[in-house]
């Protein structure tokens, strides 16, 4: 990437900049509009939330009466509602940092600090990167204590001692720098050295890490957290591996995780890619569902890979990256990307560093206003793999291993539709088993 030099600044007094470059002040204006009406349009979202899980928290739905007691589905709402609530708090925090980072020229501050102790260079911009997500992540540390030792172990849900939870900090940190810092110094030296169309090299290197991420996660790095024994029971075996055949899967093996070390909550899923493909239960679900019953979870996600949406979500991430990438290598030669929002642009220096995080932080700006089209896609890919499995095993089975896993897992069945259509991933009970029970008749 050509560095920035004083002739693209259109001032040769930097303390006036911020004055005199119309396109700086738009850039400024513009993040802090942004800024604010995505944190308003969350809060209100979240107030709409907690509003109408509270207005409905003193009696079962209709459809749900006979098979959720009263008490779960307080305990539902009740969890529901802390947890919107808290989530508040860390936005409003999210919102205060990002504005302390940029605006008010933290991380300026934080780039000549280090230019003044490293000098300019690839190792200083390395550095820079490594400090603003250690900072981060230290300022972020209070919240996720927070959400595990106290809202989680309220509610029933935390099974994590401090001592774990202290190692599995560590080997993330130590994973981190591993892999992290090799990669993002590539990263970094390719945007310096391979000219103009260096966006497009590091989307393909981006894109080739995230596919052997994908092989090398379940066989290298989940089982540096958790054990993965093979699934014991013949009984489920023997169902699982003719409800494979009949579908027409291969995997590398069934294996059971101790997720009961950690928490309480259930879950199974497909992990790996291409050769790499394994089920994996938690041990919590196969204390909690019947055979019939894992075995329509399981057909569930077979209908994920029956309908190809884990290769359409890749496909949707390359071409998200990509024009992600070719938008940071237009705004990383913009003076006024970097003047506009608090930031000193190194002169006659690279500024590849300061470009990544100031992009990673306007990023999630825009995906507040496109992520509930990707919601509402992936809670069709849901509704799409319920069919699949309703056509493979039982309707009923699946009903009730989903209803079993809303109350395990405290999902209130009274959410918020407009709450909904913004976050939700997957489609709220009432929509979901309705679907799957009607056409299971």
């Amino acid at each position: 990437m050509r560095p920035i030099v004083a002739d693209d600044l259109n001032s040769g007094d930097m303390n006036d900049i911020f004055a005199s470059n119309s396109a700086s002040l738009t850039t400024t204006v513009v993040f802090a509009l942004a800024l604010c009406a995505s944190l308003l349009l969350k809060f209100w979202l979240a107030g709409r939330q907690v509003r109408h899980v509270a207005q409905n928290r003193s009696a079962v739905p209709a459809a749900f009466a006979a098979k959720i007691t009263l008490p779960a589905h307080q305990k539902a709402a009740d969890y529901t509602v802390t947890k919107a609530r808290f989530g508040m708090i860390e936005l409003a925090w999210g919102a205060a940092l990002a504005v302390c980072w940029t605006l008010l020229g933290g991380l300026s501050a934080l780039n000549q600090l280090l230019i003044g102790l490293m000098g300019n260079g690839l190792s200083q911009q390395v550095a820079l990167l490594a400090a603003f997500v250690a900072i981060g992540g230290l300022l972020d540390l209070p919240f996720t204590l927070y959400q595990t030792f106290v809202i989680e172990e309220r509610f029933g849900f935390n099974k994590t001692s401090l001592s774990l939870w202290l190692q599995d900090f560590f080997k993330s940190l130590v994973l981190s720098a591993l892999i992290g810092l090799p990669f993002i110094t590539l990263v970094i030296w390719m945007m310096g050295a391979t000219g103009p169309w260096w966006w497009l090299w590091v989307w393909g290197v981006w894109m080739g890490f995230n596919l052997l991420a994908l092989l090398i996660y379940p066989t290298w790095i989940a089982p540096l957290f958790n054990k993965f024994q093979p699934l014991e029971d013949p009984q489920i075996k023997e169902r699982v591996t003719q409800l494979m055949a009949r579908c027409g899967f291969t995997s590398k093996g069934f294996f059971v995780m101790d997720g009961s070390k950690r928490s309480a909550h259930a879950n199974a899923y497909f992990t790996g890619f291409g050769a790499s493909k394994r089920v994996v239960f938690y041990d919590t679900l196969l204390a909690q569902l019947s055979p019939p019953e894992i075995d329509a979870v399981l057909a569930h996600e077979l209908g994920h890979f029956k309908h190809q949406h884990v290769i359409k979500r890749i496909v949707a991430m390359f071409a998200m990256s990509l024009a992600g990438f070719f938008a940071l290598g237009w705004v990383s030669q913009q003076a006024w990307f970097y003047t506009g929002l608090g930031v000193v642009p190194n002169l006659g220096a690279a500024n590849d560093a300061l470009a990544l995080l100031l992009f990673m932080m306007v990023l999630p700006l825009l995906g507040t206003f496109v992520g509930p089209v990707f919601a509402q896609m992936s809670r069709r890919h849901e509704f799409e793999a319920d069919a699949y499995a309703v056509s493979q095993t039982s309707g009923s089975a699946l009903a009730g291993a989903l209803l079993k896993l809303f109350e395990d897992n405290a999902a209130t069945l009274t959410p918020d539709p407009l709450y909904v259509a913004f976050y939700y991933s997957h489609p709220p009970a009432t929509e979901r088993l309705g679907r799957i029970l009607n056409s299971a008749h």
